[in-house]
């Protein structure tokens, strides 16, 4: 990752920055922010000169750079910031990232009295918008290794930037995961790669088991066995637990890992199956969360199950019309092999239920298109029957910098989940699609039926381009929203 420091007295920088605030109101102009920094001599001048020539307005990410060649320091770059809060901060450090990519190091003079918050932002935006995902060396790797942040007092922001470089590691964690390829991505693979993960966070609270098929057969996961069943890959169940002594909540976090998704015999267009190596989403942001859990040292118990399995076309798949007997003997008929992700919670919410017994449940899943349909490809659907708690995450979410709204779960639509064959029908074709499948796992919540919530956060799993501190491909969405959730219940 991009190494950033915090620094009292700048080293002497071929390339300064220096944050532009609007204007007091809407009809003043935009000014340099004051800063503990000493520059050099005309550089502070000579600012407050350019931001009316370059036209700045001071939002958030607007960028101008100033050559100054024989001159100390070579390259001015003004960033606009916006009010300075932890948002603005966010969508300034990333513009950086990408405006400086072909420099070395750049140093940045924060404004004085920064907030640990706009400090946070600041490091979580250049690190997030830094992320590259590839296969390969070539094709022009960023330039840019570090940045040298000026403040008065280093030792103020240390607990933020650590919150901010944690969060922005596992978020670059669960794109990881979420971008490499199918080819490369099966459920063995993915509890391999968790493995890994837990051993480089190396704290002794944190345990590991991952069930194979023979034990997900002899346990009852019928869910998980169904949708798995037409893969030469075989499914997994990962139960990651970050235990620490003090801990006074037990969250379960439950994420979809469909490492990928043909549609089985109900199968998939060809557009829609390009991107199903995303499908996994939800099991990388609740892996990551639980991850950074432990490396924060978070006093909260997190047990995170991810539900693995590979939806493919073959002799073995599950059938249009098969019953499946899920964990806990619950029974449900699905008429539609493609809406397999809520089988595979299924199993891993009864089982949380039943032998967990958490204090809160939370599932995150890339459940169904209609999510993007309803609500864009930007935003969340969130459902819960709890105000308390979907208030709560929501203005996590909010304070992440990512974006979700609350659904409803109508009672008039539960009778589409009946069935004359089953318990339950999983894949009802009337009803609304995202409500439908929340409805559906509502079912198997029991007694936490009322401390449950449900992200269907297929649309923001993925960017088509960048995007403030977004790039191209898996956004890793979920891992900063719930680690800040997370970071409230202790």
């Amino acid at each position: 990752m991009l190494a950033i420091r915090l620094l009292v007295e700048p080293e002497r920088p071929d390339t300064l920055v220096l944050p532009v605030r609007p204007g007091p109101t809407d009809d003043a102009p935009a000014r340099p922010a004051t800063t503990d920094v000493a520059l050099p001599d005309g550089v502070a001048e000579e600012a407050a000169a350019l931001v009316p020539a370059a036209r700045s307005t001071g939002r958030p990410g607007e960028f101008h750079a100033q050559l100054r060649p024989g001159r100390d320091p070579g390259r001015l770059l003004l960033l606009g910031i916006g009010a300075g809060d932890e948002a603005g901060w966010r969508t300034a450090g990333a513009a950086l990232a990408r405006a400086a990519r072909d420099e070395t190091r750049v140093t940045l003079a924060m404004p004085a009295g920064a907030t640990p918050a706009a400090v946070r932002g600041l490091v979580e935006g250049l690190l997030l918008a830094s992320y590259r995902f590839r296969l390969t060396d070539s094709g022009g790797a960023p330039a840019l290794a570090g940045v040298d942040v000026v403040v008065a007092d280093p030792d103020a922001y240390a607990t933020a930037v650590e919150a901010a470089r944690t969060t922005a590691r596992m978020t670059r964690l669960a794109r990881d995961l979420t971008n490499t390829p199918s080819s490369t991505k099966n459920p063995e693979w993915f509890a391999g790669q968790v493995a890994v993960a837990a051993a480089d966070v190396d704290v002794p609270d944190l345990h590991l088991r991952v069930r194979g098929p023979e034990e997900l057969a002899a346990e009852g996961f019928g869910g998980i066995l169904a949708v798995g069943a037409g893969s030469a890959s075989g499914p997994r169940l990962v139960e990651l637990d970050w235990r620490p002594a003090d801990a006074r909540t037990h969250v379960v976090l439950v994420g979809k890992g469909i490492t990928f998704d043909t549609g089985g015999i109900s199968i998939k267009p060809v557009p829609a199956m390009k991107l199903m190596r995303k499908d996994m989403a939800g099991a990388a942001a609740v892996v990551a969360a639980t991850l950074g859990a432990a490396a924060l040292r978070l006093p909260v118990r997190v047990t995170t199950l991810t539900p693995l399995a590979e939806n493919m076309l073959s002799g073995s798949a599950f059938r249009p019309g098969d019953v499946i007997r899920h964990y806990g003997g619950t029974t449900s008929e699905t008429t539609n092999s493609d809406a397999e992700g809520r089988l595979v919670l299924a199993d891993a919410l009864a089982y949380a239920v039943a032998e967990l017994k958490p204090d809160l449940l939370i599932d995150l899943a890339t459940l169904t298109g209609a999510n993007a349909v309803a609500l864009g490809k930007r935003t969340g659907a969130l459902y819960s029957e709890n105000d308390g708690l979907a208030a709560d995450v929501l203005a996590a979410i909010d304070a992440a910098g990512e974006a979700a709204w609350r659904m409803p779960l109508p009672a008039d639509y539960t009778e589409y989940l009946g069935s004359e064959l089953a318990d339950l029908h999983s894949s009802p074709d009337r009803g609304a699609g995202s409500v439908m499948a929340a409805l559906f796992l509502r079912e198997f919540t029991g007694e936490l039926r009322d401390r449950w919530l449900h992200v269907d956060m297929s649309a923001p799993s993925w960017a088509e381009g960048d995007d403030a501190e977004l790039t191209k491909g898996a956004t890793g969405w979920g891992v900063r929203s719930l680690l800040r959730w997370l970071g409230t219940l202790g």
